[in-house]
Order: C-alpha cells, then structure tokens, then sequence
C-alpha cells in the first residue's frame, strides 16, 4: 500500500485587513484549500472565501492571549498536510514581514512538507497610505524602515540599532509597538531625532474602524494614551507623518464611521454591504430572514410544464427565484433553452441573474412594484403566468394580473423563515455602541426584525436610529409595525437605498459609478 503524499501548506499574506487587499493567488490558494488555519488579524470576510467544506482552525494571536502557541501552530501545519490535505495559512499583512512565516517556513523544510509563500499587502505602508501618509515622499523621504516596536522577550540584548534609526533622516514605522509606544519615542529622541518630529499611530488601518491619532515625537505616546488607542496599530515616525493634513482620504467619505445595520439574509447580505462599506459605512449583518428550499414537487411541475410551451409568461420577482428555478432545473437536467415562454424580470438584480444563466428578459417594468408590472406588461387575456416565488410573497400581483385576464399559477419557489436570533444579540447589535441606521430591504426583513425583538417595542428599541426602507411597500410594513421609516427610496434598488441613506447620513449622494468596489467589511450576527 503506497504512503499517502503530503498537501501543499501554502503561506498567505491576507493584506492589512481590507477584504479588497486579498491578492489573487492568495484567494486562488484560499479556496483551493481542504484545511484553513488563520490569525487574529483575518477579517471575516477573507476567512469565508474558503470552500464551504474546508476545515477552519483558528489560531489566533492577541496581546497576552494566544489561542495556540507558534510550537503547535507548526505541528498542525504538519499534520494536515502529512494527511495529504492542502493547507492555507492565513496571516494578517505579509507572511515574512514580522509574521513569523520564516519560522513556519522552516518548520515544515525540517518535515519534508510541501510549501509556497503568497505575499500580502504589509499593514507597514498600506495602514499609513489609508490614513494619508505616503512612506515615502520625494522632497522629504528618500528611505524607510520597518521596525518591530515588540522584540522577542527571550533574547538577552535587543537587536535594534537605535542610534542608526536616531541619527537617520528616513521614515521609521514600527509594527505592534503600541505598548512600547513612550520607550520608542524615548529611545529615538535619545539617539538624535528631533522631539518635534511629526508622528502618528493609525489602530486597525484600511478598514472602517481605523482610528488616526497625529503628533509629535515629544507627545505622541501621552496622545494615544489620552486617546485610548489599543493594538493592532502602526506608528509612523517622519516628515512625512505630516502629510496627512492634506492626504487623508479614507475618513473623508461621505459616510465615514455610520455604522448601519443591514436585514437582508446572510447570503444576500454582502451586496449592500459593499456599497456602504465603499461609502466609508460599517455595516453589520443581523440577518432576520433566511432563505431555505421548498417542496420541489410543485415547481419541478411547473418548469416541466414551461418546457412543454404551456405558459405565455414566466415573471420573476426575485433574484431567489431565479436560484430557486435554476436549481430545480438543473436537477431536471434542462437548461434555459428549453424556456417555451416570454420571461419577465422584476427589477435589474433579478434581470441580471437571468442574463448571468444565458437568459435575456423579455420584458422589465419601469417600476419594481405589482402595480407597474400589471400595467406595463400588456395584454394577457386568456394566457397562463407562471409566478415562481415566496410562500410569503404579496398576492398583489398574481390578482392584478388576474383582474386583466390572466391565468395565474404561484409556485412556492422557496421559503423565507425567521432564523432564530435570540433577544441579548439583537440588543447588543442595537446598544454596543448604538447604531446610526438600519435598512430594511422586504417586508420579511421587518417582520423578521419585530419577530427577533421578542416582544420588545419595535418604536422604542429604534429610537434614534435612521429607519431606512428600500420603497413604499416595506415602508408601509414598517408602519404596520409601529416602525416610523425616515429614508425610503425612490428607486428600489440597493443603488437606490444606498443613495437614499447617503443623501440622509452623508449629504449629496455620489453618483453610484463613482463609488469604487469595496469587498464586505464590519461584523456579522446570524
């Protein structure tokens, strides 16, 4: 019997902490990966790119608490890949810039394991380039060095050059030296730099709660005290430091530090996230719907039937149904060509999962409600409508259609249920620290959100917070609820509601082309 070969380990840099930082090859190696062992430093949203059918082992490490000692972190390297699994290591910045990838590295040479580094994005110049401070600046920085501001505590003499670093002109950066933070400004001004010289520490860079404190060498370590700035941060010791007046970009969009809440199904959620997040938002995920499948039966008949040219018109009134449909059909072993029937979209999410699968939509309404469908489709006297949908749905349209002729089949194409959010999470998502807003994107969403609520008086519970509803159906769920909306869209999309919530939160909403990508960044409940 032949001896199993090892996997692959590779060694990934996850960037500063931007979801967006990822590289390719390392999302490429993330997601070919059978074993996911990351740090502290990996945002969620990196972590989560990973197959469904991975193993994840967190091994995370904060100032005095380590989940796993660096010892045992080599060893399981080297047991799962002795198992022939292929292994990502996660780490935050870049494996070998004070990642202690070399010691890694060297562990599994000494194994016999396979291994590749794939390097990150250093928190050491992307954390001072978010927070305007270019490392490097013609007309006053020719050089930069990257120091650790926390040396290994077992070596007996310290291996860093002070009065080089004192005496030097370039731009210093010290990673994890936040406690040190007064014996490094004590030691550089000892050795020759001036108490003036402009400094800065930036806690938790590139991402929606990154913090900026700026100084001078003689009181940056009192200003962050005063400030209550804890790791992870970078400190940034030079001319350049000062730059950031003029510079700072990332805290400057319109809707810097809001954190907003979003409704949507964890797996729906991602999409509004992103245009937040682009927006400077945090946006936090309290999911009060989820989506699951049901009875195949009726829709697996229904698909057949649309094969066999029975309907005049499939309408689509979600991206979920059109999973839902795809999925069923698949599973009959047809594809989107056997469609016997004109297809409506509901909206351009909806159209653009059809034209994803193939499929062009014949007719989309100029406005995503019932009312519009019913009046802008046209004639259909006497013609069957499939609608494939939620058991929830509104029967608003399948009536209207049916006021106009119509013969009108709805099939349950999925299920929208309540997950079970216990009452403490939904209060400390709403109280820790209080939220500016909350966007409700369906009806579900707010039933969803009351039904997590456990009784709790939707009106006092979201005091203070922007309601902010996607159009006027939803608003007026709301409002059944005793839920008052103070944003609703105009265009209901979640380009429209983005825009809305801008216009509320941030001022004159940005023309949505000129927002750049952003992947999922803030904190997920449910």
């Amino acid at each position: 019997m032949s001896e199993t070969q090892p996997g692959t380990v590779y060694l990934i840099g996850a960037g500063p902490g931007d979801p967006g930082l990822l590289t390719v090859k390392g999302l490429r190696c993330l997601q070919a990966a059978d074993v996911i062992i990351y740090d502290y430093l990996v945002d969620d949203a990196i972590v989560r790119q990973g197959r469904a059918d991975a193993e994840y082992i967190y091994v995370g490490k904060q100032a005095g608490k380590h989940t796993m000692e660096q010892d045992a972190i080599n060893a399981l390297l080297v047991e799962h890949a002795r198992a022939g699994k292929t292994v990502a290591r996660l780490k935050g910045g870049d494996p070998f810039v004070f990642g202690r990838g070399g010691e890694e590295a060297e562990a599994l040479i000494a194994a016999g394991i396979p291994w590749e580094v794939v390097p990150g994005i250093s928190s050491a110049i992307a954390a001072p380039a978010y927070a305007g401070i270019p490392v490097t600046h013609r007309a006053t920085a020719a050089s930069f060095t990257v120091v650790t501001g926390h040396e290994d505590p077992t070596k007996d003499a310290s291996d860093i050059d002070w009065s080089s670093l004192g005496s030097g002109t370039g731009t210093l950066i010290f990673l994890m030296g936040v406690g040190n933070l007064a014996g490094i400004a004590a030691q550089l001004m000892a050795h020759g730099r001036a108490p003036e010289t402009p400094a800065a520490v930036i806690r938790w860079g590139t991402t929606p709660q990154q913090e900026v404190v700026s100084g001078t060498l003689s009181d940056i370590a009192q200003q962050v005290k005063a400030a209550g700035i804890k790791p992870p941060a970078v400190t940034v010791v030079g001319p350049v430091a000062a730059l950031r007046d003029k510079l700072a970009w990332f805290e400057r969009r319109p809707l810097w530090g809001k954190r907003i809440i979003i409704t949507r199904a964890s797996e729906q959620a991602p999409e509004l996230a992103e245009r937040l997040a682009a927006l400077g938002a945090q946006p936090i995920t309290l999911a009060t719907i989820q989506i699951v499948p049901a009875d195949p039966a009726p829709l697996d008949d229904a698909i057949r039937a649309v094969g066999a040219g029975m309907y005049g018109w499939v309408i689509f009134t979600s991206v979920n149904g059109v999973a839902a449909y795809a999925e069923r059909l698949a599973a009959l072993n047809g594809d989107w060509r056997s469609m016997r029937a004109r297809v409506a979209a509901i909206g351009p999410a909806t159209a653009e999962a059809l034209r994803s699968r193939g499929l062009r939509p014949d007719f989309i309404p100029m406005e995503f409600v019932a009312e519009a469908v019913a009046e802008q489709i046209g004639d259909v006297a006497g013609q069957y409508i499939l609608l494939p949908r939620a058991d929830i749905a509104r029967p608003a349209l399948a009536q209207l259609l049916r006021d106009k002729g119509a013969r009108v089949d709805e099939v349950t194409a999925y299920r929208t249920i309540s997950p079970p959010l216990d009452p403490q999470t939904v209060s400390r998502v709403l109280a820790d620290p209080r939220p500016d807003a909350i966007t409700f994107t369906s009806s579900s969403t707010v039933r969803g959100f009351v039904a997590a609520l456990d009784g709790r008086d939707p009106a006092e519970a979201l005091a203070g917070i922007t309601v902010a509803c996607i159009g006027p159906i939803t608003a007026a769920t709301a409002r059944e609820h005793g839920i008052t909306p103070d944003v609703v869209a105009t265009d209901y999309t979640m380009e429209g509601l983005t825009a809305a919530l801008q216009g509320a939160l941030g001022g004159k909403p940005h023309s949505p082309a000129s927002s750049p990508p952003a992947a999922e960044s803030g904190r997920s409940f449910g």
